[in-house]
């Protein structure tokens, strides 16, 4: 096993959860602020799962000897309309499924099936993410504005954000 490789994969998958983490919080204020509180939990809590999977990919990497980058791998886009927002967070996810997909192959090639696992595990927790942000796009195209409406009534939490 070349750990310089297993390595860069963690530390690019850290730049990439950070990067989710900064975007996903800056939706939460702004759509806090605009009332809509059981999407503004939602994209709270995944934030929040997002922050686990850099504190265990940083694990992983202090494991291998290598220090662990804390670069996100972009800045954050500044939309606040609760749908354009529920479409980028589910474009953002299928995204880091791929590549997680992809580092967990390159993993296995580098005969790292620890480095393999997290990636594979990492996901099943991206797949349920968009999965979620999926329904709530399938909800605002079935009722509407009415839906969105719904959530400036909400006083917390939907079933989906678990809260």
């Amino acid at each position: 096993m070349d750990t310089k490789k297993s390595i860069d994969l963690l530390n690019r998958a850290v730049a990439d959860e950070l990067q989710a983490v900064h975007q996903y919080m800056y939706w939460h204020f702004h759509l806090d602020d605009q009332g809509f509180g059981p999407l503004s939990a939602l994209l709270r809590r995944i934030a929040i799962v997002e922050m686990g999977h850099v504190e265990t990919l940083a694990e992983r990497i202090l494991f291998l000897k290598g220090d662990v980058e804390m670069v996100a791998a972009g800045g954050v886009t500044k939309i606040n309309d609760p749908e354009e927002i529920l479409k980028m967070a589910a474009n953002m996810e299928q995204e880091a499924v791929g590549m997680y997909n992809q580092f967990a192959l390159d993993s296995g090639a580098n005969a790292d099936s620890a480095t393999k696992q997290m990636f594979e595990s990492l996901v099943n927790d991206e797949e349920s993410h968009f999965d979620e942000f999926d329904k709530q796009l399938d909800n605002i195209k079935r009722f509407g504005p009415s839906y969105l409406a719904l959530q400036s009534f909400a006083p917390g939490g939907t079933p989906a954000a678990g809260d």
